[in-house]
């Protein structure tokens, strides 16, 4: 359950992705060249169309170490004048043991397939090796679909740094602000589609995205710290260009990305039309002619970065 929870807290749809395969590139498009360069900032705010009083967007990443997380001026002000506040999923479900419980299953790949089906030995092996140093042995997540295991492919990652403090989740900090202050807390999405996201992608191609994370991960140049980098510079054009590139990705990138940004847009105009929200989402969202900052620029909305 532990682990299970961990996962869930990671989104792994968009933390695997920034932690693995994800390669820095210089050329955007045609069409992201002709968007206007944003402000670099992790805070927005939403305003306009008839708004009676402005929401907020934080760019969050959902993993980081303690050491690196710090929160921009204005959020916490931003977080006071909100009633509720919305996560790409309901944080209050990941404590509902009753509600986990049935997920489990979901998170084992159908049949009988295992890791071994889906690498060539030297892979497998690599894999094997990976895990046995952070203390995971592979015998106990052989079935785990592949795409769940990215977010352990970082060699710095401990999955209990949650609970000794080492790692801090934005939304698992923003959530327990938002419970003090007795605010609404909700989800722009359920666990289970979440889930279901992950049925979307082959499972060759999650095994190729572990590989391809793991051996990244081994590199000089490490991934995620170039990540990490980007966010604490608040530059969320940075962080979308990071992740154009791979081919994996872009491949899967309308189930992963931008079919949720759309989704997400009427929840999130009939949040602020009806109160003051708060909206915290992974900031690989934000950013390009299809995120969620242009899309409710599209709706009719005024959506300015808060700098300092």
């Amino acid at each position: 359950m532990r682990i299970l929870k961990t996962i869930l807290l990671g989104h792994i749809i968009l933390c695997g992705l920034l932690m693995g395969g994800c390669k820095a590139t210089d050329n955007l498009n045609t069409e992201e060249q002709k968007l206007p360069q944003e402000v670099k900032a992790l805070l927005w705010k939403i305003s306009g169309n008839g708004l009676a009083q402005a929401s907020y967007l934080f760019g969050t990443i959902h993993m980081i170490e303690a050491s690196d997380f710090f929160l921009p001026e204005g959020t916490l002000t931003a977080m006071d004048q909100t009633t509720k506040v919305i996560f790409e999923i309901d944080m209050t479900e990941l404590n509902e043991p009753m509600k986990l419980m049935p997920l489990m299953q979901k998170a084992f790949m159908k049949g009988d397939t295992t890791l071994a089906d889906l690498m060539t030995e030297e892979d497998y092996q690599l894999t094997k090796d990976h895990f046995s140093k952070m203390g995971l042995p592979l015998f106990f997540l052989e079935r785990i679909k592949p795409m769940f295991l990215t977010v352990f492919a970082s060699g710095d990652f401990d999955p209990t740094g949650l609970k000794s403090g080492k790692m801090k989740s934005y939304e698992v900090e923003f959530a327990s602000m938002a419970e003090s202050a007795g605010k609404q807390i909700g989800g722009l999405e359920t666990i289970e589609y979440q889930i279901s996201i992950f049925d979307s992608v082959p499972y060759k191609d999650q095994a190729d995205m572990l590989i391809d994370a793991i051996k990244a991960s081994d590199t000089e140049s490490n991934m995620f710290q170039d990540m990490v980098d980007l966010y604490k510079t608040q530059d969320i054009d940075g962080l979308y260009q990071m992740m154009q590139g791979d081919e994996t990705v872009e491949e899967y990138e309308d189930v992963l990305l931008i079919d949720r940004n759309q989704n997400w847009i009427p929840l999130m105009v009939q949040e602020i039309q009806e109160q003051p929200t708060f909206f915290a989402v992974g900031a690989g969202h934000l950013g390009g002619s299809k995120g969620v900052l242009s899309l409710l620029r599209q709706a009719g909305y005024s959506v300015e970065g808060i700098t300092e």
